[in-house]
Order: structure tokens, then C-alpha cells, then sequence
């Protein structure tokens, strides 16, 4: 048997110098190593020899068996290396080559809107404030003067998560936290920027959740020609100096007297056409004089101040200022309408 054992050995050393790759060293490796392989086979007759005969052919088995494994870790441990060398070899990278250009993306354009208005208000003196999207019963109805009993508090308009807490419906929360900070000190001139959320179906001129930007000025004399003249200042920086606006009847709760601000139709110039029904105008914002009883939650004496008040949707003026026909345009995340919008 210890011959048969060398034997064997020399036959599989001599199998394996011939190897050329991973596929056959492995066969190899059955034919000689395996649970059938030619050396289990000479083991099995182990069960014939004497007490004596059977530690020193076990000692012989284990130096075939060494000794063949040590060939085939050698040659698979080439054969890895050579992989290597060719994949690296495959993959080189040309760092003398051109790199790819990136694609830059773009601005959203109702944040290219928000951004404008902004910085128009900013250039007249205003700060940015802001304030929590889920509001308190009172800071969005009761301190604007709408108490629960209200018409205008339609609980089919607002998305209730308590009896107290909703998502707001405006920003003006924003304009009473604002009041209640400042501790009666005037003058307070703030914008506020942010998301608002009403229950409405999505179509072509609405959505549940949209864009606000409001606007507060409190201080002593300030007048509604205060409040005309900030507004057309406005409106000839964003949609050209021609423009012009003229302000119509209205009522919030909020303000009084309160006013619908229109300005001339930004496609026609003001002469008629089927986007201003032919009238020369496009209703964009609402405003008014604070009311007496919001500066009196506010902490301030309606007696000794005065203030007015702006609010616009920023979906509107998008739409006004690019001639886009759909508001669901903004949220599709349809690309080739946003890169319209990239910079250039």
C-alpha cells in the first residue's frame, strides 16, 4: 500500500505541472482529493493491515496528501494573481483623457420665484420670518380674528390632526408669533415664506398643499397709500415697469378695510386677451389694513399703531410670470418642463 501511496503522489505531481487553468486543477483536485478521489480508494483497504502497518501507511497518506495540496494552493494562488493582472490590465484608466461633462441641474422655478420676491422685499427693507407648518387653533384662526364660531373656519378647508393642532392655512401665524415677539416694539416689516395646506381636490388652478408668501408692516401713520405703494413697486419689479394695479373691494376677517389687488395682464399688456377674459387685468394678491383686533392679540395698542398687510400665492405669480397653464406642472417632476427653468 506504501507504494501504491507513492505512487499516486507522483502521478498527481505530475498531473498538476501540466495545469493550464482554474477549470482543471480543479478536476484534479477530485480526481485525487476528493470523497471518491484515488486516494480515498487506497485508504479504504487500511481495515486488511496489521496494528503496526496502520500508523505508518497513515503517516505516508497524510505526506501524499500535503504534499499534492501544497501544489494545487501554489498553482491556484498563479492562476488568481494572473487574473488580476489582467483585469487591472483590462480596466487601465487614461487619466490623459477628457473627463465627462456634468449636467447641471437647476433651480425649481417656484423657488426661483420665491427667491425674486425675496429679494425685492428684502431691497425695501423687509425681513424674512418663519414659523411651524402644524399650527395652534389659535395663532392660525382665533389671533387673526376668526373665533370658532367664524363661517370662514369651514372645518372641509383645514386638515385637523386635533381639536387644537392643524396643518396652517396660511402663513399669517407666522405674522402674529412675529407681533408677539417683537413685545409691542415698532417697526415691523416682515415677509413670510412657506408651505400652506388646505383640503382641496388637485386640478388645474388648485392643489391640497401650496406655496404663501405674506407680508406685515406695523408702525405709527402708516397708511393704505403706504400699502399701494409698496404693492406697485412690487409688481413693476417682478412683472415689468409698465405694470400697473388697481385694488377692488374685499373682506378678510384679518383686515380692514380689505382690498383684491389686480395688476395689468402680463401677456396683453392691458389691451385684452383670452388670458384676462379680455378685461386687461389678473387678480394676483390680497391686502387690507390690520385689523384692530389683530394688533391687540398681537400686543400692540391699534390706538397709537397702525399697519397693513399682504398675501399672495407663489403658484399664482409663477404662473403669471412664465405663462404656465396647469399648477400640477410644478409637483409632476416631469423634466422636461423643470429644465426649462435651469440655469443657463
Amino acid at each position: 500500500m506504501k507504494e501504491k501511496l507513492e505512487a499516486l503522489r507522483q502521478e498527481a505531481l505530475d498531473q498538476l505541472q501540466g495545469v493550464e487553468d482554474v477549470q482543471q486543477l480543479n478536476d484534479l483536485r477530485v480526481k485525487y482529493l476528493g470523497k471518491k478521489g484515488a486516494l480515498t480508494e487506497i485508504l479504504r483497504g487500511m481495515g486488511a493491515l496489521s496494528a503496526e502497518e496502520r500508523p505508518v501507511i497513515g503517516q505516508v497518506a497524510n505526506e501524499v496528501r500535503g504534499a499534492i495540496e501544497e501544489v494545487i494552493e501554489s498553482k491556484q494562488e498563479a492562476f488568481q494573481k494572473a487574473e488580476t493582472e489582467k483585469r487591472l490590465q483590462a480596466e487601465k484608466i487614461d487619466v490623459t483623457l477628457p473627463g465627462r461633462k456634468m449636467t447641471q441641474g437647476g433651480i425649481h422655478p417656484l423657488n426661483k420665484v420665491i427667491e425674486e420676491i425675496e429679494e425685492i422685499f428684502i431691497g425695501m427693507g423687509y425681513h424674512i420670518a418663519e414659523g411651524p407648518e402644524v399650527e395652534t387653533d389659535y395663532y392660525n384662526f382665533e389671533a387673526l380674528n376668526l373665533p370658532k364660531n367664524h363661517p370662514a373656519r369651514d372645518m372641509q378647508d383645514t386638515f385637523y390632526i386635533t381639536e387644537e393642532l392643524l396643518m396652517r392655512t396660511q402663513t399669517s401665524p407666522v405674522q402674529i408669533r412675529t407681533m408677539e415677539k417683537m413685545q409691542g416694539e415698532v417697526p415691523v416689516k416682515i415677509i413670510c415664506p412657506g408651505k400652506v395646506y388646505r383640503r382641496d381636490d388637485d386640478d388645474a388652478t388648485h392643489s391640497f398643499q401650496f406655496n404663501q408668501i405674506e407680508g406685515l408692516v406695523i408702525g405709527e401713520n402708516i397708511r393704505m397709500s403706504d400699502l399701494k405703494g409698496t404693492l406697485l413697486q412690487f409688481v413693476q419689479e417682478m412683472f415689468g415697469p409698465s405694470t400697473q394695479i388697481r385694488l377692488r373691494p374685499s373682506f378678510f376677517p384679518f383686515t380692514e378695510p380689505s382690498a383684491e389687488v389686480d395688476v395689468t395682464c402680463v401677456k396683453c399688456g392691458g389691451s385684452g386677451c383670452r388670458m384676462c377674459k379680455h378685461t386687461g387685468w389678473l387678480e394676483i394678491l390680497g391686502c387690507g389694513m390690520v385689523h384692530p383686533k389683530v394688533l391687540e392679540m398681537g400686543g400692540y395698542d391699534p390706538e397709537k399703531y397702525s399697519g397693513f398687510a399682504f398675501g399672495m400665492g407663489v403658484e399664482r405669480i409663477a404662473i403669471l410670470k412664465y405663462g404656465i397653464d396647469d399648477i400640477r406642472h410644478f409637483y409632476n417632476s416631469d423634466m422636461a418642463f423643470l429644465k426649462q427653468f435651469a440655469r443657463k
